[in-house]
């Protein structure tokens, strides 16, 4: 479904993702691991038409980035690590207006309001500012936000609550597309985490994939025996063989 080909982003002088290959299958989630600086997010927002690369081809579907980026992200809803919200609205009064931007009908509009509050848990704040909620919530929000056209791709940039894919891929109760049509894609830095939702991983490190598998293969490869040197400086040898 998507196939990402030699893609590369510089930064001036930095390059902060480094000639990635990937391809992610419709209905797959996958799980992109690596730690704060390995250019997770740099690849997540070239994935969805937020930022150019310097080279290299993306592609979803038959549709390329540039000039296809309209119709690719009328597929995707993407959440931010940092969600782009107005935190001066009422929860409802902005997902009201994200609604209208996504031209629901009114019908539509209020059912797909009234689905996403149960499905993000954000019944008890549809009231509330934006503003007062907690860091936890406001994901909730923009969650909800990234959801409201029933995308075909969902792409999470380190969700801060593991809960995020679980109860939406993993509950019967959810109404939206089954788990065979959707396509995810998280970012995290913790590989347990990602284990718990993730069918794949693939590891980033300094721009480059370094590891890209099954989550059981990732975690074999990981276990794998190693020989470890030590080397002492200024020790006193026939003391320390002693003890």
């Amino acid at each position: 479904m998507i196939h990402v080909e030699n893609l590369t982003r510089y930064y001036d002088d930095f390059c902060a993702v480094d000639g990635i290959h990937l391809d992610i299958q419709k209905g797959e989630i996958l799980g992109l691991l690596g730690p704060n600086g390995a250019g997770k997010t740099t690849t997540l927002r070239m994935l969805t038409g937020y930022l150019q690369p310097t080279a290299g081809q993306i592609r979803v579907e038959d549709f390329h980035h540039w000039p296809d980026t309209l119709e690719i992200k009328k597929r995707i809803g993407y959440l931010p690590e940092s969600a782009p919200l107005y935190h001066d609205m009422i929860v409802y009064d902005y997902l009201n207006y994200v609604a209208d931007i996504r031209e629901l009908k009114n019908e539509q509009k209020l059912s797909r309001i009234h689905e996403l509050a149960q499905l993000c848990a954000l019944n008890t704040v549809m009231h509330k500012t934006i503003g007062e909620l907690s860091k936890g919530f406001k994901q909730r929000v923009g969650l909800a936000h990234a959801l409201m056209n029933d995308p075909e791709i969902l792409v999470l940039d380190e969700p801060t609550s593991a809960w995020i894919p679980t109860r939406l891929w993993k509950s019967g109760k959810s109404s939206e597309r089954s788990a065979g049509e959707k396509t995810i894609i998280l970012s995290n830095h913790i590989l347990s985490e990602a284990e718990a939702t993730c069918d794949r991983i693939a590891i980033i490190h300094q721009g480059k994939i370094v590891a890209d598998g099954s989550t059981q293969s990732i975690k074999q490869s990981a276990g794998r025996e190693r020989t470890i040197y030590i080397t002492l400086d200024n020790a006193d040898l026939p003391r320390f063989g002693s003890n």
